[in-house]
């Protein structure tokens, strides 16, 4: 008997993450699986060679990705071609529907199983892309609780199995041992500063998190910001940061950016500024006030407008179905409207508890029962994996 070999791709740091964690649940089920595929940092240390480096996926942009579209053309090209050669037994795309979704789609006559991992979100956008996906997947798992209800509404079935965040750790940071770390007083108030992790998004985020610093540190002298970059963009936020005024403490590491968050959960001590998506989640679950923010492209901007079909972009107020957290977008990413929503929260205690009261619900919503998360995506996967046949994984890593 061959050993199965599953192709798995993920296309930015958030993917990598969900890929390392279904990966090592697929391993405690079936410990002779194997892996090929694409990556980053947390899947190549379970053991998987990426084909390419994944940081070339991670563009995000209707306008930014368009200098890119030859190089992802040919990664594309790539990508396939290894999968017809190496015949895997099954393949699992994680997120990233501008690259996953062609690439399943290129798939359809190979008669390999696919599996898509992190629903596409077009019930926000563009919801007539929906006519799109039959045919380019035999299994759709999905993160949030009222996918399925909307793909099943098109007639496609999508199973949802529970958002990874609960597993992500954010809520077991240490607070005693980062002010410790870093020379922090008890009672020094903390800003956390997540400018996103893909190379497009940083560059237009952390000029507005400099200048917001800037006023922020007038009014409030004794804060501490820290920077929280993901390995993707570490080098480019670092350089940045270098050139601040008040330079904040950089964490890349997932355990030192736990504890940021529980320094910035103490009551009346720390608050964060985050770009939208997933970081509002692991914020909610840390339990740190948060305002969310975010800049495109202006023709990007433009075009989103007209296609956005929800009240809000941070996934927190998606679940709550209310502003829960304030939501500072193109025109109000600005550092004087981010100053003074940042220092709201740190001075007016209501408002912070009134957030994370608001968290404890939005929590209960993303899980699916008492299964972990990774455990109930590999099961699903597991579950769509055929018997190995001969020369089948032939090319296991």
């Amino acid at each position: 008997m061959t050993i199965p070999v599953i192709w798995i791709l993920a296309g930015e740091a958030s993917g990598d993450v969900l890929g390392a964690r279904l990966m090592s649940a697929l391993r405690a089920m079936r410990p002779e699986l194997r892996f090929r595929g694409i990556g980053g940092p947390r899947m190549t240390e379970l053991g998987l060679q990426s084909l390419f480096p994944m940081r070339e996926l991670a563009v995000m942009g209707l306008v930014e990705i368009l200098p890119k579209l030859r190089s992802l053309a040919r990664r594309l090209d790539q990508a396939v071609s290894d999968i017809e050669t190496s015949r895997p037994a099954l393949v699992v795309t994680i997120d990233s529907p501008g690259f996953a979704l062609r690439l399943l789609g290129r798939l359809s006559g190979l008669g390999i199983p696919r599996v898509h991992y992190v629903a596409p979100q077009v019930w926000a956008w563009r919801e007539h892309r929906v006519r799109e996906f039959p045919g380019r997947w035999e299994r759709l798992l999905c993160l949030l609780p009222f996918e399925p209800d909307f793909f099943g509404r098109h007639g496609l079935e999508a199973r949802f199995v529970g958002h990874p965040v609960l597993q992500s750790g954010a809520d077991r940071g240490d607070a005693a041992r980062f002010r410790a770390a870093h020379g922090l007083a008890a009672d020094a108030p903390v800003l956390v500063l997540m400018p996103g992790s893909r190379r497009s998004e940083v560059p237009r985020l952390l000029p507005v998190f400099a200048r917001t610093l800037e006023l922020l540190s007038r009014r409030l002298p004794g804060l501490a910001p820290v920077v929280v970059a993901s390995p993707v963009v570490a080098a480019t936020v670092a350089r940045a940061v270098a050139r601040w005024p008040k330079r904040p403490i950089m964490i890349t590491e997932t355990d030192a950016k736990h504890d940021a968050f529980a320094a910035a959960a103490q009551p009346g001590l720390g608050v964060a500024l985050t770009k939208s998506g997933t970081s509002t989640l692991e914020l909610a679950l840390a339990g740190v006030p948060m305002a969310v923010t975010y800049r495109v492209n202006p023709l990007t901007a433009s075009i989103a407008r007209r296609l956005i079909r929800v009240p809000y972009v941070a996934m927190v107020n998606l679940l709550a179905q209310e502003a829960l957290v304030p939501e500072l977008l193109q025109q109000d990413c600005r550092a004087d409207c981010l100053a003074e929503t940042v220092a709201t929260l740190l001075q007016d205690r209501r408002a912070a508890d009134a957030q994370r009261a608001g968290f404890v619900r939005v929590l209960q919503a993303l899980s699916a029962g008492d299964e972990a998360p990774a455990d109930a995506a590999a099961r699903e996967v597991l579950a769509m994996l055929p018997r190995p046949s001969v020369g089948q994984g032939a090319a296991a890593l």
